[in-house]
């Protein structure tokens, strides 16, 4: 996309609209108090507008009005508890300790959940050293009210003013992650890319478009508008998303031994044109997510025709020179049916939406992941076992330490509050979001406050100083999703830029900024070393165990189905979200062990391998379900039967060497509970296509099983070794 597109798409879209909205719900409170002349009023009502807009985060209307809510009122009863303990020490030291794990532990539910728990925190921290008189208490109590509601009343009513366009914006982005991974594919066509690199980066990316794709089905499926009107555009998304997820689909089908087909057929130069039509596929991707975003009705701009007849011709002539082009071929037959998918998409825009089945709309519930509040699961994750426990405890033990260590010293009451603050935000479960966060706001702030002071002793106007802060804001807000460390880097200027307003020293502001926020980083990064430390290196299995599960679940369909048992197509469907959803979560585990000290990373090496197992495994499953749908048979000859089996066995034995967890609830088929298939015949071209398939998913699943075995033998013998070494010293 050309950078003008890339320029008005990020103005059209989602994170710059949240950014804005925020804005305008912080930002009319502080002019209009400060024209009537009371400023410190509009700060206060500013205060509460961003609490509650930080938690409105994208999702389903009906979530964001509970998680809006929920942060008004639990935020409300925090500053009542606060400010009746917060004249002593002692007391606000438990209460930090109680309040900071209750609300860390809100993550168990689900993220939104999380967000709800961080700005209760945020309102807690913001009020350890607030002395105020009993009618002072009550009033900031209001103003912040009035914030909360007056967020809550913007963002409502533009859901109400336009009701989908939430669900463009995230849809348009989940089109642009599709097209990136399209991407990252196509260099597998390049003789020059390192393949084991490239494979990285492409499990990093179907995380994020796993995550896209969730959001979307969150916003698209839960909103009874979706579902139940007949207005054209919202049956227009859902069509598009559907075809959307299927196409993502076939662009994982195309999967093979790409150093084999390197050696192959690199030397004779017909890779790269192959790597060129699927870089335009990315650009008609790209074109149809821009004219969502812009809620245009999107059109295409290419032609695919003669670019599929061209790379036609082209392994022709090679078959004619050195034979045993199938390979190639088949990557063309899914390169037609990425085509297919972008065609039928445009052809929406011609229909009469009304006009459609609404198949796909009536099974979306089934596709909706319910995160709702069990209580039993809070009471399940209260051991050392649990990560998010461990978490909540040590955000418990080093916000209620520190607020004690300074309070002691007579530390200054506001470098209290940026301190803690900096230790809430730095701190996660995992030590490598952790470092990795604390980099990013330890930089951020630095480069922010040398721009902040700058700015504060080099532009006297006010009205000047004003415009850049609603700049600053703005820009922070719009980015934090995006890029952290840029949002951080224009929020200091902003918070400088408004303390300046107060007639405060801003030179004296920023280097006391710096210094709290360096001080928070480096207690947050020693804590997440020595209290309670979440390593991954010990959390792998249970996601292990999940995406074997899920893989096994998903080829177990090709039993049922060449059984003759009519699965219907949201069965699969669903199967298949299982497993996306379980190889992100696996991805991003492998993506956090990376980040941990070299020391900790003891099986990168062989988590790195099942993590690309899977990937290839996961992709020729997908095919081989093509194949079985696309063939007209309803059983397999004896060859295929003994393969299907031998592939669930190895899938069966890995599954069993990963324990379940007491609290999983995590299951799946056995051979007993399949069907058994008559052995009758198909014709010798399916009969090879399918053989081909299952030998290759045999020797995988083999491969997986081996693996597996090869981890969980190594971390049983590097834990027993870690226990006796404990003992001798």
């Amino acid at each position: 996309m050309e950078k003008s597109k890339e320029i008005s798409n990020f103005f059209y879209g989602q994170y710059f609209s949240e950014g804005l909205k925020i804005t305008v719900g912080c930002i009319v409170p502080v002019l209009v108090s400060a024209y009537l002349g009371y400023f410190n009023i509009g700060t206060l009502i500013s205060l509460g507008a961003l609490l509650v807009g930080l938690s409105d985060t994208p999702g389903a209307p009906s979530h964001r009005r509970l998680g809006m809510l929920s942060t008004a009122l639990l935020c409300m009863l925090t500053y009542i508890i606060i400010i009746h303990v917060n004249q002593s020490i002692g007391l606000t030291t438990v209460t930090v300790a109680i309040l900071s794990f209750v609300f860390a532990m809100f993550a168990i539910f689900n993220a939104r959940a999380a967000t709800v728990g961080a700005m209760c925190t945020l309102m807690m921290l913001f009020n350890v050293h607030h002395e105020l008189v009993d009618e002072e208490r009550w009033m900031y109590l209001l103003y912040i009210a009035m914030g909360g509601s007056w967020y809550m009343l913007i963002s409502m009513s533009i859901l109400q003013i336009r009701p989908y366009r939430i669900a463009q914006q995230e849809l348009s982005e989940s089109i642009r992650q599709v097209a990136d991974y399209i991407r990252l594919k196509a260099n597998f066509y390049d003789p020059n890319i390192d393949v084991d690199a490239n494979y990285v980066k492409l499990i990093e990316k179907q995380i994020e478009v796993n995550r896209h794709q969730e959001l979307v089905r969150d916003i698209l499926f839960q909103s009874k508008r979706s579902i139940k009107d007949t207005t054209k555009i919202g049956r227009f998304l859902t069509l598009i998303f559907a075809d959307i997820v299927d196409l993502f689909e076939q662009s994982m089908t195309t999967q093979y031994d790409y150093n084999a087909i390197k050696t192959a057929y690199g030397q004779h130069g017909v890779l790269m044109p192959f790597k060129h039509v699927l870089i335009k596929l990315t650009h008609e991707l790209d074109n149809m997510a821009y004219a969502i975003n812009a809620n245009r009705m999107p059109k295409p701009i290419y032609k695919f025709e003669q670019d599929i007849d061209r790379l036609r011709e082209t392994v022709d002539q090679l078959d004619k020179n050195i034979g045993n082009t199938i390979p190639l071929k088949k990557i063309i037959i899914n390169i037609r049916g990425i085509v297919k998918f972008i065609e039928d998409i445009y052809s929406y825009s011609s229909s009469k939406i009304s006009e459609i089945p609404r198949q796909e709309i009536d099974s979306a519930s089934q596709f909706i992941t319910r995160d709702q509040i069990d209580w039993k699961k809070f009471r399940s994750n209260l051991s050392l076992e649990s990560s998010v426990f461990r978490h909540a405890l040590r955000m418990a033990i080093v916000l209620s330490g520190t607020y004690l260590t300074l309070s002691l010293i007579n530390f200054n009451p506001n470098g209290i509050y940026w301190t803690l603050l900096t230790i809430m935000v730095i701190l996660k479960p995992g030590f490598g979001l952790t470092q990795e966060r604390n980099v990013q706001r330890l930089v951020g702030t630095l480069i922010g406050g040398i721009i902040g002071a700058a700015i504060v002793f080099t532009i006297q106007d006010p009205a000047i100083r004003f415009v850049l802060l609603i700049f600053f804001f703005l820009t922070a807000y719009s980015l934090f999703r995006v890029n952290y460390i840029i949002a951080v880097m224009f929020m200091t200027p902003y918070v400088l830029i408004m303390l300046s307003f107060n007639g405060m020293n801003s030179f004296d502001m920023a280097k006391e900024r710096v210094f709290d926020t360096f001080l928070g980083g480096a207690i947050a990064f020693i804590s997440s070393y020595i209290i309670f430390p979440n390593w991954e290196s010990t959390q792998f299995r249970d996601n292990m165990r999940s995406l074997l599960i899920a893989n096994y679940n998903y080829i177990a369909q090709a039993i049922q189905i060449l059984a003759g048992h009519n699965l219907s197509r949201t069965t699969y469907k669903l199967a298949r979200k299982e497993v996306y959803i379980a190889s992100a979560n696996m991805g991003s585990t492998f993506q956090r062990m990376l980040t941990e000290p070299k020391w900790r990373q003891k099986y990168t090496k062989e988590i790195n391998r099942f993590v690309i197992l899977n990937h290839i495994f996961s992709s020729y499953s997908a095919n081989l379900l093509t194949e079985v749908n696309q063939v007209d048979i309803g059983t397999f000859n004896s060859e295929h039967v003994k393969l299907l089996k031998k592939i669930l066995s190895e899938l069966g034995k890995a599954i069993a060497l990963l324990p379940a967890q007491e609290h999983s609830e995590e299951s799946f088929h056995t051979a007993a509970d399949f069907p058994l298939l008559e052995e009758h015949t198909v014709s010798e071209e399916d009969s090879a296509l399918i053989t081909e398939q299952l030998q290759f998913l045999s020797k995988i699943s083999g491969d997986l099983h081996r693996v597996t075995d090869d981890l969980v033998a190594r971390s049983k013998t590097l834990e027993q070794n870690e226990k006796i070494g404990s003992v001798d010293g």
